[in-house]
């Protein structure tokens, strides 16, 4: 069984019209909403043994909230997430070593929500797929699981959405005093 963890960035600063889209971080309620998703995964004992990220600012600064309870799980910049496609974003994973069993990407939309809808099947959805097919709000998590051996096998429909946890869904005030503490 694979679980794959598919994180959106958590919301960006556009205060900088100057500043390169590759280089804009975390507003406020970013930070916020990436404090409140940390409280999330250490609650419900989410931990990838691998991570892929995009190297983007907006990215980085989310994992770096996500770090103090992912563990030792190594972590692997790789500039193809960057404004990726599904289809790139599944060579991504196709990379990914057949022993690895989950793994947390952490990445940008449209690309990401396009390779969830994709990886979706027709049946056995979680509580969450309708808001999914709605919409992929910024710090959102989608969790799939698939029966497959390696993740070079994964095709349209082969994983079921367990989850998807949205910003809004956290109370992010309780979050960020608990994270804080």
């Amino acid at each position: 069984m694979k679980l794959l963890y598919l994180l959106r960035h958590a919301k960006s600063s556009w205060d900088d019209p100057d500043l390169d889209d590759f280089d804009r971080p975390l507003n406020k309620r970013g930070r916020k909403s990436a404090k409140a998703m940390a409280a999330y995964f250490r609650e419900t004992g989410i931990a990838p043994e691998t991570v892929l990220c995009s190297p983007a600012k907006r990215t980085r600064e989310t994992l770096k909230h996500l770090m103090p309870v992912l563990g030792e799980a190594p972590v692997q910049f790789d500039r193809r997430i960057y404004e990726a496609s599904y289809q790139t974003l599944l060579l991504c994973l196709a990379d990914l070593p057949s022993e690895a069993n989950s793994v947390l990407l952490v990445g940008h939309n449209p690309g990401l929500e396009r390779l969830a809808l994709y990886l979706m099947s027709d049946q056995g959805h979680g509580p969450g797929a309708a808001r999914l097919q709605d919409k992929y709000p910024t710090g959102s998590l989608a969790i799939l699981s698939a029966p497959a051996q390696g993740w070079d096998a994964l095709k349209v429909g082969s994983c079921r959405l367990d989850d998807f946890v949205r910003p809004a869904d956290l109370d992010a005030e309780d979050a960020e005093a608990d994270i804080d503490a």
